[in-house]
């Protein structure tokens, strides 16, 4: 049987096999291919605690080198055939004249987390990340399933970027770079704005919060909430940047949006629903989750409760379809996700990279991850099989 024969999943393995030794220099070669990662110190933060930021409940993720390095193995030979998509997932071409002319209150899904919000006549992104692979070096580490659809280049001018925390899936250093130049303010939680300012952003362009913080820019009003997460840029470091999720506030319009960066499912997400809610739509993560990390990533099912207690109205699940990070096929978390809102009568946004969203009146978009004449109608509701 020649090598063109076998299927991808009998060939899988020998390739996970080749790549092991890549996988490893990755990690070794982290810490000199970094910034400085220390931040300065924020005792005034009851966030930091013994010199790191902790969450107020230690969270369950793997520790040490043992369940570390057990991890690497899943990862390498234990990862499922549909882990990646058989060709890229479908993208919808923008272009800056077709951004300018879109309605305020118009929402566009980038990729992973990467959201552009049009709000009171100003553009705002969240944790853009444009480069090819999600990783301290771009030959290694996770990559792309689709290429983004618009360029850094083709953007109109940012009112502002929100950082939710300083992981590579989320703090994309060339994309903040090049967005510079183009944004009025990147707005972070504690200890990321000082990697941005590291990084040579302007520091007067940087504002920095810590939990249950708001300010006030360009006719929105910004909270960062917390989250239940972690952070670091190298293996090893204990916490030392904060993380956060964000609430999002356009009183001109009416609007208020959820965006919740990563955590875990904790009691905060009521918390936030009590003293911001309710929320027009709720960005939510959904996936790149598992058992061992449960603590710090949440399941589909928890992604639904978190919705739940922010009191939402639409849920938007993002931090799927773009990149490998997980153990789970690509299309599980908006499979079982979209499940979970049909039996809980729970209105579920899909839309597809690209393609604009009315955060007012949004609508629940084809299953535009499921194989060619799979795909069916709207995912919601109000259509999913067996609801009345």
């Amino acid at each position: 049987m020649d090598a063109a024969s076998v299927p991808r999943w009998r060939r899988r393995p020998r390739r996970r096999w080749l790549l092991a030794p890549t996988f490893i220099v990755t990690i070794l070669m982290t810490p000199m291919s970094l910034s400085a990662c220390s931040t300065l110190p924020y005792p005034q933060s009851p966030q930091y605690r013994d010199g790191a930021f902790r969450n107020p409940v230690s969270p369950r993720q793997p520790q040490g080198w043992g369940q570390t390095l057990r991890l690497i193995g899943r990862f390498l030979f234990d990862k499922p055939a549909d882990a990646t998509p058989s060709q890229p997932p479908p993208v919808l071409p923008l272009s800056r004249a077709r951004l300018l002319a879109a309605a305020d209150g118009s929402l566009f899904r980038f990729g992973h987390s990467t959201v552009l919000l049009k709000l009171d006549g100003g553009f705002w992104l969240t944790d853009p990340v444009f480069s090819e692979r999600a990783s301290p070096v771009q030959w290694a580490g996770p990559r792309r399933f689709h290429p983004p659809p618009i360029g850094i280049a083709e953007l109109p001018p940012l009112r502002g970027v929100i950082l939710s925390h300083d992981h590579y899936d989320h703090l994309d250093r060339a994309a903040v770079l090049a967005l510079a130049g183009r944004t009025e303010r990147f707005v972070t939680p504690l200890g990321v704005g000082d990697l941005l300012i590291e990084w040579g952003v302007d520091a007067d362009k940087v504002v920095q919060l810590d939990w249950w913080d708001e300010v006030r820019l360009g006719g929105l009003r910004l909270a960062a909430t917390p989250a239940q997460h972690f952070s670091g840029r190298r293996p090893f470091t204990e916490n030392p940047t904060l993380w956060a999720s964000w609430v999002i506030v356009s009183e001109s319009e009416g609007l208020r949006l959820f965006f919740s960066g990563d955590s875990g499912y904790f009691d905060g997400f009521a918390t936030i629903g009590e003293r911001y809610g309710p929320f027009d739509i709720t960005l939510l993560e959904c996936g790149a989750y598992d058992a061992s990390w449960s603590g710090v990533h949440m399941h589909p099912e928890q992604t639904l409760q978190a919705h739940l207690d922010l009191r939402g109205r639409w849920l938007l699940p993002i931090h799927n379809g773009t990149f490998d990070l997980a153990l789970h096929g690509w299309t599980d978390p908006l499979e079982r996700i979209s499940a979970l809102a049909g039996e809980h009568r729970v209105d579920l946004a899909t839309p597809m990279f690209g393609q604009a969203l009315a955060i007012r009146q949004p609508q629940a978009g084809p299953a535009w991850w499921q194989a060619p004449g799979r795909a069916g109608g709207p995912v919601s509701a109000r259509t999913a099989p067996g609801t009345p």
